[in-house]
């Protein structure tokens, strides 16, 4: 067995609680969503943005449903908090140790800590705790832990969605195929560019771990779009407006 799979499974009796701490500050993290918390003060109090528009708590519903700046304040702060979130986990894996720590396997397990961090994160942001598990799609927290993780994968990403928008002017396009194509991207950037060319020093299993947990977050964020799936299919999703 490689050395980031035999020390994951060693920690679990060592170290259970960054296996415990990751996820739950994670998941607290990103039940804190920017979208009610904005709308809310931007009406005083009046109107809960899960009541408007799409009833998605959002950035686009956000933008369409109540401005620009709250919804530039939402998106900034949805980032935000998957990137603490993500730090913190990849903090709490560095406590584990490595044996025959060389070739950056001490990275390596970081990583691992940043990505059950950000799975736990973008589950909060969906299913927030502090508002009745009703809360966003998780695009633009999982573009956040995609920069934070590997930037290639997010440069793949963002080019995806930014040249569909282009063509479609229909933000959910872009979202979903940027979350379909996470799970390819993160094994094109791993195993291509980094396993094959330097297999001596990037182990197989961190290579499926990252392409794993990728191909997860994807096809969770490709389940929350479903009835945007259903009106693209309908020819019924609007193209993206905001309010002034």
């Amino acid at each position: 067995m490689d050395p980031i799979m035999t020390t994951l499974i060693q920690s679990f009796q060592s170290y259970w609680w960054c296996w415990l701490l990751t996820p739950v500050i994670a998941y607290l993290l990103g039940s804190v969503n920017p979208a009610v918390i904005v709308t809310k003060i931007a009406t005083k109090g009046k109107k809960d943005i899960r009541e408007m528009g799409s009833g998605n708590a959002g950035f686009t519903n956000v933008l369409r449903s109540v401005g620009k700046t709250p919804a530039i304040i939402t998106i900034v702060s949805d980032a935000l908090k998957c990137v603490i979130a993500v730090l913190i986990g990849g903090w709490l894996f560095s406590f584990i140790p490595v044996s025959h720590d060389f070739w950056g396997y001490s990275e390596m397990t970081v990583n691992c800590g940043k990505y059950l961090a950000g799975i736990f994160c973008i589950i909060g942001h969906c299913f927030p705790l502090y508002f009745h598990f009703k809360g966003g799609k998780g695009v633009v927290s999982a573009a956040a832990l995609m920069l934070t993780e590997d930037w290639r994968v997010f440069l793949l990403v963002l080019g995806t969605f930014l040249l569909l928008f282009i063509i479609t002017k229909i933000i959910s396009v872009g979202s979903i195929a940027g979350a379909v194509l996470y799970g390819p991207y993160t094994f094109l950037a791993t195993f291509v560019f980094d396993r094959i060319p330097y297999s001596d020093h990037l182990v197989l299993s961190y290579v499926l771990i990252s392409s794993f947990s990728a191909l997860i977050l994807g096809i969770f964020v490709t389940i929350n779009h479903r009835e945007n799936i259903k009106r693209l299919i309908r020819g019924e999703e609007k193209k993206i407006t905001a309010k002034k």
